[in-house]
């Protein structure tokens, strides 16, 4: 029999190129969704629709992180090798409308499921490892560049300072009861599979939409913000490296280049042969109240330890990022008959 993992956020992007990887390596692999009026499964259902005998595939559970009985029962039920906790409100820009529920979801979140496994642990003698989604945000203000696990954090955002304290709670949990956990650090990474309103998916579908004619004009905040982007593909694969050593610790996954959003709209409309110059505004609405101006990561010790380093590199990901949107353009507009 294989390992069974579960997985948090199994919707999300980085859940969907998870559980894939998972799959093809043997695991039964168990997703929690929450429960709502429609389907959020888009990038999952190809891991669903069938199921060939001999061969693993996705099930899913409603749960939610601010459920703690709920969590518990379906540590119960999955009797998990493996939890991978990617559930969050994880909008930065968001997180300032709503940092009440950011903080319960993310942060007391975390805590909850914590406790159900050191609870699940103790009375079925049982080792569950334990995975917990960082984020780079965390690091916010910093005069360190490039930042590093030992980087003191200084978040800029309720929703930096929930994942802050979720990162703190699962490094006591280790320390105060042995739990087999680790803190991922990643800094940003996307894919053709990311929420249409972050701003990397935000531009590659607007252009992609303005050159079909689809869309007249892109509306953005902070054009100078500079980030270290790779692509999920490739993170989630740390995530299950850091799952497989023989002692628990913490990793920053990174790429260890800086760009800009410009740079980025530079890529992505030249791909597509357009000026974003002409076609691209600024909106104060979009404008975080305490901006992160610059994050760079140090991924020295996953690539020592971990054997991990990035396959696909910024100008791969943008182009492959472009051409998904553009196709989904097309289709859009085969489906309006244009």
């Amino acid at each position: 029999m294989g390992k069974v993992a579960l997985i948090t956020g199994v919707t999300g992007q980085d859940g969907s190129y998870l559980a894939e990887l998972l799959i093809s390596k043997g695991y039964a692999v168990h997703g929690m969704v929450r429960r709502s009026s429609s389907f959020a499964t888009g990038r999952i259902d190809h891991m669903r629709r069938s199921f060939e005998p001999g061969k693993q595939r996705l099930e899913l559970h409603y749960g939610d992180m601010g459920d703690a009985t709920g969590l518990r029962g379906i540590i119960e039920k999955v009797q998990p090798d493996e939890v991978y906790n990617l559930a969050a409100q994880s909008h930065v820009r968001i997180s300032f409308d709503q940092p009440e529920y950011t903080a319960d979801v993310v942060g007391l979140g975390v805590l909850r499921l914590l406790e159900a496994i050191r609870d699940y642990n103790q009375r079925h003698n049982r080792a569950i490892r334990f995975y917990q989604a960082g984020s780079s945000e965390m690091f916010g203000k910093v005069a360190e560049v490039p930042q590093r696990e030992t980087t003191p954090f200084h978040p800029r955002s309720p929703y930096a300072c929930a994942k802050a304290y979720a990162h703190w709670q699962t490094v006591n949990y280790r320390e105060a009861y042995g739990l087999f956990a680790v803190n991922g650090i990643l800094f940003n990474h996307e894919s053709p599979r990311r929420g249409e309103n972050f701003v990397t998916r935000k531009i590659t579908r607007s252009a992609a939409r303005i050159k079909v004619g689809l869309q007249q004009k892109l509306m953005l905040g902070n054009l100078d913000a500079k980030r270290d982007w790779g692509f999920a593909g490739d993170y989630v694969e740390a995530m299950w490296m850091m799952m497989q050593q023989p002692e628990p610790g913490d990793y920053v996954i990174a790429t260890g280049e800086t760009h800009s959003v410009r740079e980025f709209l530079d890529l992505a409309f030249d791909r597509l042969k357009l000026d974003w110059r002409e076609l691209v505004g600024v909106d104060p609405r979009y404008m975080r109240p305490s901006e992160v101006d610059i994050l760079c990561g140090d991924s020295s010790k996953a690539r020592s330890l971990l054997g991990w380093k990035p396959r696909v590199s910024f100008e791969e990901l943008v182009a492959m990022m472009v051409d998904a949107d553009l196709e989904l353009a097309q289709m859009e507009l085969r489906s309006r008959g244009l």
